[in-house]
């Protein structure tokens, strides 16, 4: 039988991911594990996302105090949630297209996704960070957060790909700061989305 209501179909799919799930789940975790799972039809997040100590809680903390969302992309910029997001209070940002940010990197022969970071750094407000693309965005975030120059709410690392991926996801895991982390090369713009949606449904819904 073809479902057509949506929310027929998002109910489903969620009891499909819930069947699915391999025991040990901590509870706070589930419904980011299983947002991701919703959005790339990959049972392999329920074992390669790491989380640590309380990442949920505070994460949640955060955005119930309308934190603002630094993305790395447009893509997971467009894949939030803007209508949840405004309910928190919350604002999301994405400098890669800004013309300066573009010239800046040009000129300091670096990547776009640095001089984010750095431009994030200066905003002096309290920020989760979701990198679904750029490891040197979470490379950069590291230096910033061990220079004292940034202290981040949250960080979401899930870049995808083979160069510098697994090394900047366990960059930010050797750190002290909040993380939800896909171990190994898996990832992307679409799952940093899902897991901000995720937090965020937790407290709009």
């Amino acid at each position: 039988m073809i479902i057509h209501d949506p929310v027929e179909i998002e109910r489903r799919s969620m009891e499909i991911i819930e069947d699915g799930l391999p025991a040990g789940i901590p509870e706070e975790n589930k419904a980011v594990v299983r947002r991701v799972i919703h959005c790339t039809a990959d049972f392999d997040y329920a074992s390669n996302l790491a989380f640590s100590e309380n990442a949920v809680q505070k994460a949640l903390a955060a955005l119930e105090k309308g934190c603002d969302i630094i993305t790395d992309t447009q893509m997971a910029y467009s894949g939030i949630n803007k209508a949840a997001a405004s309910k928190l209070g919350c604002a999301v940002h994405c400098f890669m297209s800004d013309p300066d940010v573009a010239e800046e990197a040009k000129k300091r022969g670096c990547t776009r996704a640095v001089v984010s970071m750095e431009r994030a750094a200066k905003m002096n407000k309290p920020l989760i960070f979701a990198i679904g693309n750029a490891p040197t965005a979470l490379l950069r975030l590291r230096e910033l957060i061990e220079s004292g120059e940034i202290a981040p709410l949250l960080v979401i690392g899930v870049p995808v790909g083979f160069v510098n991926v697994i090394e900047s996801k366990n960059a930010i895991m050797e750190t002290d700061v909040p993380y939800i982390v896909a171990k190994g090369r898996k990832g992307g713009s679409n799952v940093a989305a899902a897991i901000v949606n995720a937090l965020m449904y937790q407290k709009t819904r």
